[in-house]
């Protein structure tokens, strides 16, 4: 019996509070990583509820969360909607004092999962018009005069990196984990002076992505990864001390 209603509990429709926390997390993500640009108006709620395949009401109730992180702004009249707005810099460092050594490791692992699978079908499956987003965003990145901006291009490579995979759900993986380590592995590049390094890495995987090396491709994406989360748990502790 109990077993039963464990399955039960498991396959039990999704309640809408849980459909407004997913609403709320996949638009905070896009408008953190920038891929919802600042001042940027978002679709009608009518829209939006009939891309994520939620309730109009789901949708509203998720406005007014984001509304109150200050993420969107909502305006009246003729020329009105929704409107995102880019969070203001967090002090990532404090940020990166809340992990464990042993949470930083596991979340590097699981990253660098993500990151291998994605490059290895990009590899095998991307299109010359898939890889060219990719050589825009390292062109960028070379003529980025701040620090701020060149971690927003590198969330962007990677994602894009994703959505060469052809995968929608491997790239909604990506967004997720760059929203939640991207930041904090930037900082180990940015800290340890690693920018010509994260440079060549990240060259070498467009490389391999558009010469269709699946195999090269995976290991360079993990390989790239595994690094920066090494020199990020090594930050850590010198935080500790």
């Amino acid at each position: 019996m109990a077993v039963n209603v464990a399955r039960l509990a498991v396959f039990s429709p999704v309640d809408s509070t849980a459909r407004v926390d997913v609403v709320v997390r996949r638009l905070t993500d896009a408008i953190a990583l920038g891929l919802l640009a600042d001042g940027e108006q978002l679709p009608s709620e009518a829209e939006l509820a009939g891309r994520l395949g939620v309730s109009t009401v789901t949708v509203r109730e998720a406005l007014m969360a984001l509304r109150q992180q200050g993420l969107v702004e909502t305006r009246r009249g003729r020329g009105g909607g929704s409107f995102a707005r880019a969070p203001s810099e967090l002090d990532v460092t404090e940020r990166l004092r809340a992990f464990a050594v042993d949470e930083l490791r596991d979340l590097g692992d699981h990253y660098a999962a993500i990151a291998g699978a994605a490059a290895r079908l990009a590899a095998q499956r991307s299109l010359p018009s898939d890889v060219a987003p990719l050589w825009r965003s390292l062109d960028e990145m070379a003529g980025a005069e701040s620090n701020a901006h060149l971690r927003r291009l590198d969330g962007r490579f990677h994602i894009e990196v994703a959505a060469a995979s052809q995968s929608a759900r491997l790239t909604r993986e990506e967004i997720r984990l760059q929203a939640d380590i991207g930041p904090l592995l930037w900082l180990s590049h940015e800290n340890l002076g690693g920018h010509d390094e994260t440079a060549a890495q990240h060259r070498a995987i467009a490389e391999a992505i558009g010469g269709g090396d699946a195999d090269r491709a995976r290991a360079l994406a993990e390989r790239h990864v595994l690094d920066a989360t090494d020199h990020l748990i090594e930050l850590r502790l010198r935080l500790r001390e």
